[in-house]
């Protein structure tokens, strides 16, 4: 919890973003007594209700969501001020939140965050993965990490890590008995394994060469939402995989899997660290961003 003084803020802040006093709870670090008992002196004081609460879902009121708003852009620039008077320290240290999605996460893991966290140890990194799209800012995220073409075009986006590319992968074993698709339309005869988005939707694999474009809907027996599984049921012959490169890689290197159809799956953008303008950053956003920018 934070010991700025702005406790009763930073919990109606929490409580609004997760949904929950039990939430918000967990993100602050107390107990659901102590958050209620913040909320309820904060209520006390400004003499309105600022949540309707019931044993079964926690919302704002009409007067909590104009609080909230208010009250938001300022506790952000309160933090920001008071993290400028900590950073005069010479090492860095305290917490920074990033959201990413899984694959990117997995790709400057080690080049980049175990990389910062060996060299500053008084850091805290609070990575999240997710599928799906979310305002930093409005999320309580220091920055994110997406593809170049997703980030949003207020922030400020260093970009990380050579281009990117997607890999089409089966096993040996697999290719020996049902043979190689030479062009993309050969995957409709194949078994191949389905890729559920984060909203929800089944993934078309997505094809180019010289100028033309194809979407393959592809089938299979199976339909996954996570690559690692993917990866799992593509060794052990089940059909064939759809992937970002970095993620089989070794597989491919090591012979444990097959990649076909390379010349249909060109280079992609890079993946890209994202951030809103800080007027007031701290020693250890500062020197994150200086190592993405090194290894850039």
């Amino acid at each position: 919890m934070s010991g700025d003084g702005l406790s009763e803020f930073d919990a109606v802040l929490a409580i609004a973003r997760r949904g929950s006093f039990r939430a918000g709870a967990l993100e602050l670090g107390l107990s659901t007594t102590a958050l209620s008992n913040l909320i309820g002196k904060l209520e006390r004081r400004v003499g309105v209700r600022l949540f309707n609460r019931t044993t079964r879902s926690v919302s704002l009121t009409d007067a909590g969501q104009t609080f909230v708003d208010q009250i938001r852009p300022a506790v952000r620039a309160l933090h920001d001020a008071m993290s400028v008077a900590r950073a005069q320290l010479e090492t860095p240290s305290g917490t920074l939140r990033i959201n990413a999605f899984a694959t990117g996460a997995r790709e400057v893991l080690s080049p980049l965050l175990l990389k910062f966290l060996r060299r500053y140890p008084q850091v805290h990194l609070d990575l999240v993965t997710e599928g799906r799209i979310v305002d930093i800012v409005e999320a309580g995220f220091d920055l994110g990490l997406r593809s170049a073409d997703l980030v949003p075009s207020d922030m400020i986006a260093i970009p990380i890590g050579p281009p990117r590319r997607f890999a089409v992968v089966g096993s040996p074993a697999y290719f020996k008995a049902n043979g190689e698709p030479r062009v993309p339309p050969d995957l409709l005869r194949h078994a191949c394994l389905r890729i559920r988005l984060p909203n929800g939707a089944l993934h078309r694999w997505q094809f180019q060469k010289d100028g033309e474009h194809l979407q393959v809907d592809v089938t299979g027996p199976i339909t996954l939402d996570e690559a690692s599984l993917a990866r799992i049921s593509v060794l052990d012959h089940i059909g064939i995989g759809y992937f970002m490169e970095s993620d089989v890689r070794d597989d491919i290197e090591q012979g444990r899997l097959v990649q076909v159809l390379q010349d249909w799956t060109p280079p992609l953008g890079r993946l890209s660290l994202y951030y809103p303008n800080r007027r007031n950053p701290s020693a250890a956003f500062k020197a994150l961003i200086d190592m993405a920018r090194d290894i850039g």
